[in-house]
């Protein structure tokens, strides 16, 4: 993927606030803390369109990034953080469910998981939210730098047994300090992409 353009839109909490030109979109979700904006600052390679944090949970909006004008990026708040409040979290929980359910240029689901632990009871009802709407087929195991070659992929079999994902799904491990997994990353997303940019 030849990144021409890239440009944050907006945070948004409400269906009515999203852009609506109608292009296709792709969706990351994941536990707070586990490289999203990392993530889409190195598909893109911009090193601060997204902006990281060292603050979990920061993240209470749903947040949209126009690529090339042809698609977006949507980050979706992240979950499991511990000091946000249960009624906040339940919120976060609403308007996510409501993007998966609702959003009719929503292409694909993408889960990150910190691959050096295994998934928790959130990434895995998460990961139940996005297969029963459909999607699904790629799962991110961040952070890949951290293991060796051969404890990543006992990691990766472990992650793919404890959220059931089916023989159809791909987990790919990912590291955004050496960028390994990039352009394999890439190539799974522009399956679901309904553009002719490459």
């Amino acid at each position: 993927m030849k990144i021409k353009e890239a440009s944050f839109v907006g945070s948004f909490v409400k269906p009515e606030q999203f852009p609506d030109e109608m292009m296709p979109e792709i969706a990351l979700a994941g536990r707070s803390n586990v490289g999203k904006s990392s993530l889409i600052n190195t598909l893109l390679g911009r090193k601060k369109l997204a902006k990281t944090s060292g603050a979990p949970g920061k993240t209470r909006t749903i947040n949209f990034y126009r690529i090339n004008q042809n698609f977006f990026f949507v980050d979706l708040p992240g979950y499991g953080y511990a000091k946000v409040s249960k009624k906040e979290r339940d919120s976060w929980g609403k308007m996510i469910e409501n993007y998966l359910a609702k959003r009719e240029t929503l292409r694909e689901v993408v889960l990150l998981v910190d691959i050096r632990h295994d998934p928790s009871e959130d990434d895995r009802i998460m990961y139940e939210w996005i297969r029963h709407q459909g999607f699904g087929h790629l799962v991110v195991a961040t952070k890949a730098d951290k293991l060796s070659r051969s404890r990543q992929m006992q990691q990766m079999r472990r992650i793919k047994t404890k959220l059931a994902m089916p023989d159809s799904a791909v987990i790919l491990p990912f590291s955004a300090l050496k960028k390994t997994g990039t352009e394999e990353v890439w190539k799974l997303l522009e399956t679901h992409l309904e553009t002719s940019e490459t």
